[in-house]
């Protein structure tokens, strides 16, 4: 896809690029141009971030991001010197959804919720370099790669080609998603998986939107499979090795998931996909080990992202040293993308709870051992929010006050 429109300045996705090497497309470029419109329109932030985050994908160790639910915890992860952030349907759903409602991760937010809250961190994160530039500090670089949660795609291909065009144009860098969903089992809510060709539909479905907008975002397919045990359907011939003959009253087949089963999904979802992700229980090197392994017998060298959020706990499972390593173990298995999908939530929650429940036992006390931690983490590591008016902008904008003033009453400019 090399060819440029005649009215544009911008190429498409030019696929002999290396950044494509071992992607499959289904499709044509002039299928892209017909799709296309006749006026390209330019996605900077998303264009940026993707082009920034696969960069690093190549050249860094690993690249770490924690989930943010606000923009705000995005500009402080930023200023902390991480490169990514993650923006989770959970996080969504929980406290950051456009129906203003909280929800469980079921899907029962909108779903623009998540490109609603990638766009809300972009916003802030644009802010904050707004700032710091008008400051003449240029340290920091503050558009970081925005990860965004595209859970199962909200519906079909279509829906899924919809929810991929409203992430880019709120400047997300990448977007993953899953092969599986919550459904009704009985009196549970249980994930059940796709069939393994409707989920790659999906992720063509996801990549064309991309190409439509030629923006070269990182797609990132994740399975479910090592943990779930139903599946809608026994359509697909490659699924048949896992189906077991049990069926629910709702019409699901049972799957017998497992290691295995999640990296038969993966090699099939390679060729579509930039970044391969296998949903686990528990953080387990053992096993992550082996799913790569069975990626890069036959992929060598692709991409692969761990989320670092299981819900059981840590430090009952792993060692200190186990813990304190485990992002370097990762990383030389190929686990490049590490995400702490669920940061946001515990950090902002805990973290009210604390100074609330010190706040009613020892009163200003507490807030003043707040201010405190904050005035020593602002010396030793240029933490700013402890000035709270010019953390949100109140200098850029009289700054923008008497820009806008300084020329009133003065004569104007004579041409030459």
């Amino acid at each position: 896809m090399t060819e440029r429109s005649e009215d544009c300045s911008n190429p498409t996705i030019a696929i002999d690029d290396p950044r494509w090497a071992g992607i499959r497309r289904t499709y044509t470029p002039a299928d892209v141009l017909r799709l296309r419109g006749s006026l390209q329109i330019e996605y900077t932030i998303a264009r940026r971030g993707a082009e920034r985050l696969w960069g690093l994908l190549q050249t860094e160790p690993y690249v770490a991001a924690l989930g943010a639910m606000t923009g705000n915890q995005a500009i402080e992860q930023v200023r902390a010197g991480l490169l990514a952030v993650y923006a989770g349907g959970l996080q969504a759903a929980a406290d950051a959804n456009t129906a203003r409602e909280m929800y469980p991760d079921q899907s029962l937010y909108p779903s623009d919720s998540v490109p609603h809250l990638v766009r809300n961190i972009n916003k802030s994160l644009q802010r904050a370099d707004q700032i710091h530039h008008a400051e003449g500090k240029n340290d920091v670089h503050w558009f970081a790669a925005v990860v965004a949660d595209a859970a199962v795609g909200f519906g079909g291909k279509l829906s899924t080609f919809e929810l991929m065009k409203a992430m880019i144009e709120a400047g997300a860098a990448a977007a993953h998603f899953e092969d599986a969903t919550a459904k009704k089992c009985g009196p549970t809510e249980e994930k059940v998986l796709v069939p393994t060709n409707v989920f790659i539909e999906k992720l063509i479905a996801a990549r064309l939107a991309a190409d439509v907008m030629s923006v070269p975002t990182l797609l990132i397919a994740c399975t479910n499979a090592e943990t779930t045990r139903l599946i809608e359907s026994a359509s697909a011939p490659c699924d048949g090795e896992f189906i077991t003959q049990e069926k629910t009253p709702e019409g699901y087949s049972g799957f017998r998931g497992g290691l295995e089963a999640a990296a038969a999904r993966a090699l099939a979802y390679a060729p579509y996909a930039d970044v391969l992700w296998c949903e686990t229980g528990c953080p387990d090197l053992r096993q992550a080990q082996k799913f790569a392994d069975a990626v890069h017998k036959q992929f060598p060298g692709k991409l692969l992202a761990y989320n670092c959020s299981p819900s059981l706990s840590w430090v009952k499972q792993l060692d200190g040293s186990t813990i304190r390593n485990f992002h370097v173990a990762l990383s030389s298995m190929g686990y490049k993308l590490q995400l702490v999908t669920l940061a946001g939530f515990h950090s902002l929650n805990l973290s009210m709870f604390d100074l609330a429940r010190d706040y009613r036992e020892t009163g200003m006390a507490a807030y003043a051992r707040l201010l405190e931690s904050e005035y020593e983490l602002a010396e030793s590591h240029g933490y700013e929010a402890i000035r709270h008016q010019r953390f949100v902008g109140t200098g850029y904008f009289d700054d923008v006050s008497q820009t806008i003033s300084s020329g009133v009453g003065k004569a104007p400019r004579k041409r030459n």
